[in-house]
């Protein structure tokens, strides 16, 4: 079995597991270099490579910092590991970028130049929905159509409908969530909405939102410091949630949350 097709069988495995890592493939060489075009290698959260390879110590520092970069924004770069004369020909300096290329300088005595495509594969993004109104139903469906991990919380009792999602869960008692870019909503609309609202605090993501007035919010922020949770971890939570586009029905109230979250989820990635 060759290395290219012990490279790509791990990433197989790595998908279906839904766990995080960087693909680096070698697009590019002029020169002499240890590693050629097409060469590949996997490289895990931790920065070690699990599998491939893409040459030695002349690449491998601006490809680890690149991939750890990557996996944090959710971004691929190119990185271009030249010697330090043609850098100066180009008029950059190693670490600049440019035209979306992080240059490199490779210090090396084989003064070869490699381009490495640095590609971030994450789990899907997750949508931890707490509440069972007509709203989380809707956001639930809308949402697995757009690719998250849709989990929903809530008593079967204060369901207003069956629901799409991929884990269901009765109550709020959520436990162990998978690993992955989180959201939350809590859309219980009346229906144990304390409850919701703090096991919504308790969960690390990138976006927090209540399905509710501000009046109403602030009535809840004010009971919920009173039972001793953070204020800024309340304070932290969006309300009312969604982009203010006029929305009434329940649908469209889902997709103006939606909206939002693919606001804060692509936050960065169109301006570059």
């Amino acid at each position: 079995m060759t290395v290219h097709v012990d490279v790509m069988d791990l990433v197989s495995q790595l998908k279906a597991a839904e766990q995080s890592f960087v693909l680096a493939t070698v697009v590019r060489t002029v020169s002499v270099t240890a590693a050629k075009a097409g060469a590949k290698a996997v490289i895990r959260p931790d920065g070690s490579i699990a599998a491939g390879w893409i040459g030695g110590g002349c690449a491998r520092g601006a490809v680890l910092k690149a991939a750890r970069e990557a996996l944090a924004d959710g971004e691929p770069r190119m990185v271009s590991v030249q010697p330090e004369n043609l850098l100066a020909e180009l008029g950059v300096r190693p670490g600049e970028h440019r035209d979306g290329v992080r240059f490199a300088s490779n210090m090396c005595p084989s003064k070869g130049t490699m381009d490495i495509f640095v590609e971030p594969v994450l789990p899907q993004p997750a949508l931890v929905i707490l509440g069972g109104s007509p709203v989380a139903v809707s956001l639930a469906t809308q949402a697995r159509q757009l690719g998250y991990h849709v989990t929903l919380a809530a008593p079967a009792a204060d369901r207003a409908a069956p629901a799409e999602a991929d884990l269901s869960i009765d109550g709020y008692q959520l436990g162990e969530l998978k690993p992955a870019r989180r959201f939350v909503v809590v859309s219980t609309q009346g229906k144990g909405d304390e409850a919701a609202l703090r096991s919504a605090v308790s969960i690390d993501a990138q976006y927090h939102a209540f399905v509710g007035s501000r009046r109403k919010m602030a009535v809840l922020h004010d009971k919920l410091i009173a039972e001793g949770i953070d204020a800024s971890a309340i304070d932290g939570i969006k309300a009312p949630a969604g982009l203010d586009l006029g929305a009434i029905t329940p649908e469209e109230i889902a997709m103006s949350i939606l909206a939002e979250i693919t606001i804060e989820r692509r936050r960065g990635q169109r301006a570059k």
